[in-house]
């Protein structure tokens, strides 16, 4: 079973960006496949009108930009906030990437429960901030 797929590859299947997910999530005979399902519907009912994306052969989540990314790896599935650095993490979700100066990600472990009030605070918090930085951008 393949992971890592090319997205121009996956993409010119003709299938939509939801359909791999959900075909990623499909894919996953093990716990990771309910983790990363978990994970997707935490951020819709954080953010009931986000987008679904594929880019880099993963799963991408957008609101006015990327929020996080949905990575399978053998011991977690991890989820990158590409500007994670930058929010406010009162829960202390974040840890992995934390010596980025940018970018903070979680890796969801097959043991521990997902804190979901945190998780979707913390997507509407990328979400508030992907919204000021494009009102910023559009008053330049």
């Amino acid at each position: 079973m393949t992971f890592f797929k090319n997205s121009a590859a996956d993409l010119a299947t003709g299938a939509t960006p939801s359909e791999l997910i959900d075909k990623r999530i499909a894919d996953l005979p093990d716990w990771r496949g309910g983790k990363l399902a978990q994970i997707r519907k935490l951020i819709h009912e954080a953010l009931p009108d986000v987008e679904e994306e594929w880019k880099w052969g993963k799963p991408v989540w957008s609101h006015n930009g990327i929020l996080c990314t949905g990575e399978v790896y053998k011991a977690a599935v991890k989820s990158t906030f590409p500007k994670g650095a930058s929010l406010e993490d009162p829960d202390h979700l974040f840890n992995a990437s934390l010596e980025g100066n940018v970018r903070r990600a979680i890796d969801f472990f097959e043991s521990e429960a997902i804190d979901e009030p945190a998780f979707k605070a913390l997507i509407q918090a990328a979400a508030m901030a992907n919204g000021e930085a494009a009102s910023k951008r559009a008053r330049k």
